[in-house]
Parts: C-alpha cells; structure tokens; sequence
C-alpha cells in the first residue's frame, strides 16, 4: 500500500519548530546522529487526542474467537489483541474505546496490516499504544507493511516470528513526490528519524533504517525484510 502524505498541512506547521533544528544539515547519519537535533512530540498527538470520541458500531469481529472489534483490532481475551486491516483517521478514536474498555491489554498480534491511509493518525496511534505499554508481535504467516511498520516499532517489546512479513517502502505524498523529492534538511525526514528513536531505537540505525526504506522499493512496490535486515536496525528486540 503506497503510504499517503506524511504530514497534513496543519502539521507542517507546527514542525516549524523543528525545522529550526536541521536547517542546514545535510541528509546523511553524520547529520542527523548529531545531539543538536530536537523534537516536538506534540505535532503527533494533538489532532486525535484531544478530539471528542467518535461512537460508531463496530464491526462483527474480523476472529472467530474474539469478543469485541474496536476498527482493525478483534480482543481475543482481556490481554490480547488482533489485528487486520488498514490503519485510518478513525484507528486512534477505536483504539481509544478498546483501551477504555479493556485496559489490561499487553500484546498485539499483527495479522495481516498494509499500512496506513493516514499517516499522522498513525503516528499518534502508535504513540497512544507505547504510553500504553503494549507489545506487538508479527506471529508466523503474519504480515506489516507500510506504516504498519510503524506501528509495530511502538511496542514495548517487538518480535518477528519466523515466517513473518515486514515489508518496507518509500512514501509519497498526494503530489506524486517521494522522499527523495524533498530537501535534505526538510523536518520531515526529521520527524520519522525522531519518531523511531522515541521508540528505543538508537539514532543511527534510526537513520539508517529511514534511509533504507526510502530506497529499498519505491511507494508503489514493497520490499519484504530479511531477518537479517530486521536485526540490523534493531526493529524487534524480542525473541
């Protein structure tokens, strides 16, 4: 799934701020591993946390076994989760329901997740899910792609089984334009940067991973990770 613009309008600008950090730095490891770089968490969560919950009526469960569905996520017991489907600008309002509704959750089984349609929901979701202190796992035969990557990297702790999927690619905007189409020192290649070493991972294979994904398949292809790539960048920190 091509992953759609990466920041709204109103979300360019309140990474100005940021912007004033990198300005003038090249796009490379050397520049972003630097310590001068800042952050501004608020750019992901305004938007969704501060709305009114959205009451809807969900869905049948997408599992047989499970007793409830929030959006993409099937609640198999009051401690696991399921999840299938892409990630929207409803998926934190669903997520905050399930949440308030089972609030011991520990895990998230990623089934079968081609991205995102909305890539700053999917940033503050994933954000909501680490300040849950939730894990996810990529169980055998299952898949994440896109910015379901992303979403994976939020948990706690993170673990790829044999036989999964990780795929990765470059995104693109509603213009057309790749990551390779933006300036070096545009703060959106920051925020991802930043985004994964909130998630625990250190700022050079942050870099690095970003750099990767960007070139390994272009928006509308995919590139499936090797178990030795996933190790590289240290996306999963579970056995």
């Amino acid at each position: 799934m091509i992953k759609p613009a990466p920041f709204s309008v109103k979300t360019i600008a309140a990474l100005f701020i940021l912007s004033m950090s990198v300005v003038g730095l090249g796009y490379s490891p050397a520049a972003f591993a630097t310590d001068t770089v800042t952050y501004v968490e608020t750019v992901y969560k305004d938007e969704f946390e501060d709305e009114e919950p959205v009451v809807v009526e969900e869905d049948a469960p997408r599992t047989a076994n499970a007793v409830a569905q929030f959006g993409p996520f099937s609640v198999i017991n009051p401690e696991l989760v399921e999840m299938a489907g892409m990630i929207d600008g409803s998926t934190p309002g669903a997520f905050r329901r399930m949440i308030t509704a089972y609030p011991n959750i520990k895990t998230i089984r990623m089934i079968d997740c081609p991205g995102s349609e909305d890539d700053d929901a999917n940033l503050a979701l994933s954000r909501m899910v680490r300040r849950a202190g939730i894990n996810t796992i990529v169980p055998h035969k299952g898949s994440v792609r896109s910015g379901a990557v992303e979403f994976f990297l939020a948990g706690v702790t993170r673990k790829v089984e044999p036989g999964a999927e990780v795929g990765v690619h470059s995104w693109k905007d509603d213009m057309g334009r790749e990551a390779q189409d933006y300036p070096a020192n545009d703060p959106v290649h920051a925020a991802y940067v930043n985004f994964y070493v909130d998630m625990g991972i250190p700022r050079d294979k942050a870099l690095a991973f970003y750099n990767f994904t960007n070139a390994a398949a272009p928006a509308d292809g995919v590139h499936y990770m090797s178990p030795t790539e996933i190790a590289r960048f240290g996306l999963a920190n579970a056995q």
